[in-house]
């Protein structure tokens, strides 16, 4: 592959900065990007992904891997929310040992944010950090997931409760492999691409509208999903080189992911994609906004209209808006007892309020039901 078929998009941060990689079939020279990382012959390598990702990528992998002259291991972990627990990190560490992993190797996640999340954390942890590389394979891992260095697992008190931040030393993304991609599972990842218009990119987001349809990869087309790949790259890259870990400005990328994260805990993460709790947390923020005065009513219908185009839900369950609430407050971005939610002022901004009332929040669930 030529270089000048792959998109490549810096993260600048103060120290060991990386890249994202975007390219279609990038993945068969995985080998030679890390070998562009100064990383030599008899690196070992152990290979994280799920039984679907691997069995479809797996051992073409393994083989660019083994054609680098590196030495490369495998787990296969059950993928969804339900199994990112210490439990599946805990097996993770042990294929470390099993591979005889050292603190010059590396692990490489292979699959969607579920595996990225997990194997980054137990690349943060193992003999006290080894590096970690993602190739992501789903949409919403693409464009967020896999790049910021945002690693842990689930707790039962509430999600990602338990992490760390562990930048990756390279990040892989080859469009081609969201041909296996349930579509269900492309409109969640559309989710993420939607709030980058919304909180920061106002030309993204008016191609979104422009789109006729943006529920499947091949609705969306291979030049449009190249574009939407690099701009969103982009736009999360520049807010984690400006704060790498969420001290100001990267909280914005939060935006829908409160009350989003609320709902995948007490659905039990078995009813809702992340992409379509986020996509229920957006529209819920923008109803509050708009009935606040904060943002214009027109604009929270445009961010409706460009949800739905994808497919994503638009009605909120019948949860207890007290249930809702409770878990709000123990949530990650709680400070000094004051929940944060990101609410939109207007078509690329947003803004972080801590004043929004538990009455309010319930209002805008029930309206939305």
């Amino acid at each position: 592959m030529a270089a000048a078929n792959l998109k490549r998009i810096p993260v600048a941060l103060a120290q060991r900065g990386y890249e994202v990689v975007i390219g279609r079939g990038c993945r068969f020279h995985v080998g030679e990007e890390l070998r562009r990382l100064g990383y030599g012959a008899g690196l070992k390598v152990l290979v994280v992904s799920n039984p679907i990702v691997f069995h479809h990528y797996g051992t073409r992998v393994m083989e660019a891997l083994g054609a680098a002259g590196f030495t490369a291991g495998s787990l296969v972990v059950d993928a969804g929310e339900t199994h990112k627990t210490p439990a599946t990190v805990a097996r993770i560490h042990d294929a470390c040992w099993r591979e005889h992993l050292e603190r010059g190797s590396l692990i490489l996640a292979l699959g969607g944010g579920v595996v990225g999340d997990m194997a980054g954390f137990a690349a943060a942890t193992w003999l006290r950090g080894i590096a970690v590389a993602q190739m992501p394979t789903t949409l919403l891992a693409m464009v967020d997931a896999a790049i910021g260095g945002k690693t842990g697992v689930n707790h039962p008190g509430g999600k990602n409760l338990i992490g760390a931040f562990h930048q990756p030393r390279l990040v892989l993304v080859d469009p081609d492999t969201l041909s296996t991609l349930p579509e269900r599972e492309f409109q969640a990842g559309m989710a993420e691409v939607i709030k980058y218009g919304v909180i920061g990119d106002v030309d993204l987001f008016a191609k979104l509208e422009q789109a006729e349809d943006l529920g499947s990869a091949t609705a969306v087309g291979p030049a449009l999903l190249m574009e939407l790949l690099c701009r969103s790259a982009a736009a999360k890259a520049a807010v984690v080189a400006a704060d790498e870990q969420e001290g100001g400005r990267r909280a914005i990328l939060n935006y829908g992911h409160t009350l989003g994260h609320a709902l995948e805990t007490l659905t039990g993460y078995n009813t809702y994609l992340h992409g379509e709790a986020v996509a229920l947390g957006m529209h819920a923020m923008g109803w509050i906004a708009s009935r606040e005065g904060h943002w214009q009513e027109g604009e929270q219908q445009r961010q409706t209209r460009v949800l739905a185009k994808a497919g994503l839900p638009l009605r909120w369950p019948p949860l207890d808006p007290a249930s809702v609430v409770a878990c709000l407050n123990s949530d990650k971005k709680v400070r000094h007892g004051r929940v944060r939610f990101v609410a939109p002022r207007a078509l690329g901004r947003v803004e972080i309020r801590d004043d929004i009332s538990a009455e309010r929040v319930g209002q805008a669930l029930k309206a939305l039901r």
